[in-house]
């Protein structure tokens, strides 16, 4: 992944909890499967409509609830570049980061709105509203993490370190 991140926003609110991004239902189900009902609780549209590419923007406490690692690979399976939000439940930030998902604390995203298209620099920490011409000053993901979100998640990133020594 580069570090530059351009997409269609997604919009929600506050308390999107893990139930929400994994449904209970379909847990034991493939992970296209649970990713097929990612958000349906209150998008029916999100996972058929959404792209590779596309970022999530959402309020606090994003990722809430259980500690399912599936929450974030259901975002990761349907092509989601990134999640920036108000705040994260702590255990869900970490699974997204060890996934390879960007996941950016940002106070202030007031006027991005379902459909802009936003740009995403996380070693910056700086999202462009390029439908409106917002910017928004977030924090900056740090650069190990990045290295492991680059590597397309932990596992592969500890793969590639071992394999080099």
């Amino acid at each position: 992944m580069s570090d530059s991140i351009l997409g269609n926003a997604w919009v929600y609110g506050d308390n999107i909890d893990t139930d929400l991004l994994a449904p209970g239902a379909y847990m034991k189900s493939t992970l296209s499967e649970l990713a097929a009902h990612c958000l349906e609780a209150i998008d029916t549209d999100f996972a058929s409509q959404v792209n590779k590419g596309d970022v999530i923007v959402a309020g606090d406490a994003f990722g809430i609830g259980s500690s399912r690692e599936q929450a974030a690979q259901a975002l990761v399976e349907l092509g989601v570049a990134a999640v920036i939000a108000k705040s994260f439940a702590r255990i869900f930030y970490r699974n997204a980061l060890n996934l390879g998902l960007p996941v950016l604390f940002c106070p202030d995203l007031e006027g991005i709105e379902k459909g802009d298209v936003i740009a995403v620099d996380p070693i910056k920490g700086v999202v462009e509203n390029k439908t409106k011409g917002q910017v928004f000053t977030c924090e900056p993901i740090p650069a190990e993490l990045m290295a492991i979100v680059n590597a397309g998640g932990l596992m592969p990133f500890l793969k590639n370190k071992f394999n080099k020594q």
